[in-house]
Parts: structure tokens; C-alpha cells; sequence
């Protein structure tokens, strides 16, 4: 008897993608702008234009220009005009310059595709390489980059990946699957396996071991912290390799929950901060994410497993990168 095809899972229907009224221009999605509805701002401007030019002082020139040229539209894609209304609570979509002086990424030229089809992208991150357009990092991201290259306007990530790690990143082709992908990760259904290098345990310290905390990460403030309360975060961490002349470790984390800094943050609890870490033992007052040695967090996500939630079949997606501080391995 032939083995049967695996059922193809069910799913749960959810609101259709959202889609900017203006394209993704040069791998950089539209701004979209929400109009404030308090009393005394609606008074103060009676047109779309008004409130941005008084929102933006210095950008006046430019955003003129943009208007002018039909580059800035309502959230039903009508072009502003110098007389469109001002309309509390409406959308205004615009792209935005990038910054002049962004600093050329050269990592970049290192992103390596493990796995692409119709509807996933699969890629090995460098380390130090912005996943997403974020503060100074705005052309010169993971993102923008691949959009470019690979023609691929949707592109969209699955899941996220700091700055600082390198390693296996997931990403959608089509808008009409990122949700399935994208509830994966949410609902934690993706077992990520990691590696980091760090000091070795004291002598007693029993591994392997599951660390459980409670972590908050607040807005303003540059790194999570662990606080009082019920754990909402859970890493697995094993010790795999030792070098004892070094005094360093090879750890494997498999972390069962996904916040911010959660690997970083529990291994650093445990007195054993990741080698290149600048936000733990201290916080370093600097931008670019390398430690005290000079090398970049050596933390990698070595590997991605899951049921994919369109075909119900496993995948398996592993990173071919080597930790510099552990050039050995991998």
C-alpha cells in the first residue's frame, strides 16, 4: 500500500496583507504618517501639507518638491495637493530620503542564500549586519540589500535577527504567505538552535541547564533587563566544547521563548557573557556592536527547524558560518 501524501494542515483565515497605496521604491517601503485628531492641531492646520511642513521644519524644501512631483498620497493613494484637507486620523504615505551619510556595510557582500522558492527566502546573516531599516542603518540592511539584488520588492522577514548575530534568517517572497510564516514564529511552533562562545563554568556548575527569568525590554532603554515576577522567558543551554587553556566554552541555547536579548541576557545572568558582547558584563558607550576584543557577539542561530505551515512537511535550515573565536567548529 503507497504511504499517503501528509495531510495538508488547515489554515486559519486572517485579514488580508495590508498594501501601501505607494510601491516599495529602491528596496525602501513607503512612510506611512498618521494624522493627529487633538483639537488644537486640527485647528492649527487646515491642509495635509501644512501639518507636514510643520511636523517636518527643516525638511520644508523637499517635502514641497515631493508634493509637487505627486510623491506624497493619501491612504486611499489620492496625491496631496497644497489645498488637500487635513483629515484627523487619515494616512499620508511618503518616501522618505536615506540618509547621506550612512555608513557602507561591507558584511553585506557576505550574505549567503541557503534555500530559495515561490514563497521563502533563506539566508546566512553576517554578523553585524542590520536585518530591517532602523535608525542609522537604513540602505545598507539585509532587507534593502536582498530586495535589490534578487528583485524581490515583497521580501519580508519571518522572524527577527539582531544586528549583532549572524545566522540562519527566514523570509517571505509573496505577501499571500507571510502570514502563515510569520504566526510560526509568533506561535512558536520554529525550534532555533543556537551557539555562542563564552567563559567556562565554575567547576560546580551543573550543565546541561534551563534558565528561567523574567525579562522586560522598555522603550528608551538600550538593553532588557531581568525583573521580579512569573518567567516569561526559558533557555535551554548546554556546554558542548571546552578550551580550557583559554578558559572559554562552546555553548549550545536552544531558547524556548523569543525576547529581546533573552539569549544574551541569560547567559550573562549566569556570570558567563557571550564573547564581543558590548551590552553585558557593562554596557559600552559605543555604535558598533563589538566587544572590548574587538570581535563582533559571537552568537550564531546554527539552525531552523519547522512543519512548514503550507505543506505540513519539516524543514531544516542550518548556518554554514564559523564563530571566529571558535574557528573549529562549525
Amino acid at each position: 500500500m503507497p504511504t499517503p501524501s501528509p495531510a495538508r494542515p488547515s489554515r486559519r483565515p486572517g485579514p488580508a496583507p495590508h498594501v501601501p497605496p505607494l510601491p516599495v521604491r529602491d528596496g525602501l517601503n513607503p512612510t506611512r504618517l498618521v494624522l493627529p485628531h487633538d483639537e488644537a492641531t486640527v485647528a492649527a492646520h487646515p491642509t495635509a501639507l501644512g501639518w507636514l511642513l510643520a511636523r517636518f521644519p527643516d525638511d520644508g524644501p523637499r517635502l514641497r518638491e515631493k508634493v509637487a512631483a505627486g510623491d506624497v498620497v493619501t491612504g486611499d493613494g489620492t496625491p496631496v495637493t497644497a489645498t488637500t484637507p487635513y483629515e484627523p486620523r487619515g494616512f499620508l504615505y511618503l518616501h522618505r530620503d536615506p540618509p547621506a551619510d550612512e555608513p557602507t556595510v561591507e558584511a553585506l557582500a557576505d550574505v549567503r542564500v541557503l534555500h530559495r522558492d515561490d514563497d521563502l527566502l533563506v539566508v546566512d546573516k553576517p554578523h553585524l549586519v542590520a536585518t530591517t531599516p532602523r535608525g542609522r542603518w537604513v540602505t545598507q540592511t539585509l532587507l534593502v540589500h536582498l530586495r535589490r539584488t534578487l528583485d524581490l520588492p515583497d521580501l519580508v522577514p519571518a522572524h527577527r535577527l539582531d544586528r549583532p548575530t549572524a545566522g540562519v534568517l527566514v523570509l517571505t517572497v509573496r505577501p499571500q504567505v507571510r502570514g502563515a510564516y510569520q504566526t510560526l514564529f509568533q506561535e512558536r511552533r520554529a525550534t532555533k538552535v543556537y551557539e555562542a562562545v563564552a567563559p567556562l563554568p565554575a567547576p560546580d556548575d551543573g550543565f546541561p541547564r534551563t534558565v528561567r527569568s523574567r525579562i522586560v525590554k522598555e522603550r528608551g532603554v538600550v538593553r532588557a533587563q531581568e525583573v521580579p515576577g512569573e518567567p516569561n522567558a526559558e533557555s535551554r543551554i548546554e556546554l558542548v566544547a571546552r578550551d580550557d587553556p583559554r578558559g572559554l566554552g562552546l555553548y549550545r541555547l536552544t531558547p524556548r521563548t523569543g525576547k529581546t536579548h533573552q539569549l544574551r541576557l541569560h547567559l550573562a545572568s549566569l556570570g558567563l557573557p557571550i564573547l564581543g558582547d558590548p551590552f553585558w558584563p557593562v554596557l559600552r558607550d559605543d555604535t558598533d556592536d563589538v566587544g572590548p576584543d574587538g570581535v563582533p557577539l559571537q552568537l550564531l542561530a546554527r539552525s531552523l527547524t519547522f512543519d512548514d505551515p503550507l505543506t505540513g512537511r519539516p524543514r531544516t535550515f542550518t548556518s554554514g558560518r564559523r564563530l571566529a573565536a571558535w574557528p573549529s567548529h562549525g
